[in-house]
Parts: C-alpha cells; structure tokens; sequence
C-alpha cells in the first residue's frame, strides 16, 4: 500500500512544494546541476570504453570520478525529493483522513524527519572529523589510496553532512509551514 507521491499531474511540473519555501525552491534548483553530474558521468565511461577497448589506454581517474558523481546526485536526491514531496509515503490511513488530521500528520512526520535528518547529520559530523581533519586539528580531507589518489571520499563524507543538516532545516520549514497551514 505505498504509492509515489509526486504531487504533480503528468503535464505540469510545478518543482519545489510551496510549503518548501525559498530554501526548497533553491534545493529545486540545484538537482539540474546534480542531473548534469550524472550526464557526466555518463560521457567519461563512454570515454573509458572508447580509451580501454579501442586505443588500449585505459584511464586510471574515470571509474573513481564517477563514482562520485554518482554518489552526490544520489545523496542530492534525497534533498531533492524532500523539497518536492516526492518520496514513497504509506498511504493507507493517510489518504483517508480527512485535511486536518491530515495536517496534524504532515506536521508530525515532518518533526520527526527533522529529527532523523538532523541525527544523521551528527552522525556525518563524527565522519567528517576523522575525514577532513589530522589528529592536530589541520585540514586535510581523506583520500582514496588508489593510484590516482583523489580526495573524493572526504569530499563526499563533507557533502553528506551538509545535505543532512539542509534537509533537518527543510522538514522544520516544512513542519512550521504545514501548522500554519501555509501553501
């Protein structure tokens, strides 16, 4: 009994929620950036293929960039639906309540994402000190250990943080928005 609620008809997309706000608007925004890593994605394991199996010169950066890129569209996303209400909701008592206890519900699950959100991003946090700073306390992000040696897991550990401490500011936004009743 669960249903994509996407919020939208089949014509029309209308982005962020309005309960959203501006930060939601903007969160909308960004997925066409996120969307764009994805293409490039895309295009470097064309190159690969084309590099490994025709020129026999394989690259020793494409699998690890993609990788990253991939990873932070995914992370994105998860934002991304918040702003929009698109996600998976059980809908079996939802949909049938009638608008005010449906408000008390919208209003109480998002208090309790914020509340989830704002966890993982103490969680992030506890990541990204062992990720981004030495024992002395000085900057230096973590790096793969591959040949290559990017810092793509630091930089991922740092962007997880950021996108879960938005996304407890998104569902309070959305809490607070959702007991005035606002659209």
């Amino acid at each position: 009994m669960a249903e994509l609620n996407d919020g939208a008809d089949e014509k029309t997309d209308p982005g962020a929620i309005a309960e959203a706000g501006s930060i939601g608007r903007w969160i909308n925004k960004g997925g066409l950036l996120f969307a764009g890593g994805i293409v490039l994605s895309m295009l470097i394991l064309l190159n690969e293929v084309v590099l490994r199996y025709v020129f026999n010169a394989p690259t020793i950066w494409a699998h690890e960039t993609t990788i990253f890129l991939c990873g932070m569209a995914f992370l994105y996303g998860g934002l991304y639906c918040t702003a929009r209400d698109r996600h998976i909701r059980v809908v079996l008592i939802y949909d049938s309540l009638p608008p005010a206890p449906r408000r008390v519900f919208d209003v109480l699950i998002s208090l309790i994402c914020m509340a989830a959100s704002g966890f993982f991003a103490w969680a992030s946090w506890l990541m990204v000190q062992k990720a981004a700073f030495r024992p002395d306390g000085s900057f230096r992000l973590e790096r793969s250990g591959s040949a290559w040696d990017p810092v793509f897991p630091g930089l991922i550990k740092v962007f997880l943080l950021v996108v879960m401490a938005v996304m407890a500011v998104q569902f309070l936004i959305l809490a607070y928005n959702y007991a005035r009743g606002r659209k």
